[in-house]
């Protein structure tokens, strides 16, 4: 009883935790908003000498090369079977392994060998999902990193950036369906898949919750950890899950 009581509580703390890092996103984006709004406040207010625009700075290149069937080929691989997601579904296995769940997958290898195939399939469901309906709608959902400066708006540039996706030769944002729906299809087929029968929509639907929430973190990675072509995770071909070939910008 005590064990039971125990396993409760790490439960409980794992919520929290979770719910600490919904709210994290949310505060960056009320924050980027603000400073948008700042920012185009000064861009609409009038310009009382015509002359500084021609002695303004040029803008930052704003071409965009929409990427080849190879590399979002390769993106795809690495997203679906690479290491990431096999050390994610290692770490979530984990997890689930010490608070029991489901209790009925029971403990022992074989009870972390089905939470590891659950996590793993799961995230191999998300990213062909992705793949597939970016395909359909013609949206390019590869992670490009922000052209600005500052912490905020960079945060916001990758908050911002898994909700949605280029289209177009212009390579412009609009939102993305693929980008919203591959995590809950994901939970989705997990949870009818292979969960035990008491798991449903409700389950599926908080499962794909923290599937976005995972998704955003790793936007977040490669927006402030990406160290370049001759970067140690760059020698280890470590450092490109989802992300462009080439620094890109923001439209």
């Amino acid at each position: 009883m005590h064990s039971l009581n125990y396993k409760s509580r790490m439960e409980i703390h794992f919520m929290k935790t979770r719910q600490m890092f919904v709210l994290l996103p949310v505060v960056a984006i009320l924050l980027g908003l603000s400073h948008r709004a700042v920012s185009q406040s000064l861009i609409d207010a009038p310009d009382p000498a015509p002359a500084t625009v021609i002695t303004a700075s040029p803008l930052p290149d704003m071409k965009y090369t929409p990427p080849t069937g190879r590399t979002k080929a390769n993106n795809y691989l690495f997203e679906a079977f690479g290491p990431y997601p096999a050390a994610g579904a290692a770490f979530s296995a984990g997890i689930s392994q010490f608070t029991n769940s489901p209790p009925e997958w029971n403990q022992g290898m074989e009870g972390y060998s089905k939470r590891f195939g659950s996590y793993f399939g799961m995230a191999a469901t998300e990213a062909t999902t992705r793949y597939a309906l970016a395909t359909a709608f013609r949206e390019d959902t590869m992670y490009y990193r922000c052209e600005c400066n500052g912490f905020l708006p960079r945060s916001r540039h990758a908050v911002l950036s898994t909700f949605t996706a280029r289209h177009g030769l212009d390579g412009h944002r609009e939102f993305s369906v693929s980008s919203l729906l591959a995590p809950y299809a994901a939970s989705t087929v997990g949870v009818y898949g292979w969960y035990p029968g008491r798991f449903g929509a409700k389950d599926a639907f908080r499962m794909g919750n923290y599937s976005l929430l995972t998704y955003m973190g790793g936007n977040v990675a490669l927006e402030f950890l990406y160290g370049g072509p001759r970067s140690l995770l760059a020698r280890m071909h470590l450092n490109n899950p989802h992300g462009s070939p080439d620094r890109g910008n923001d439209h």
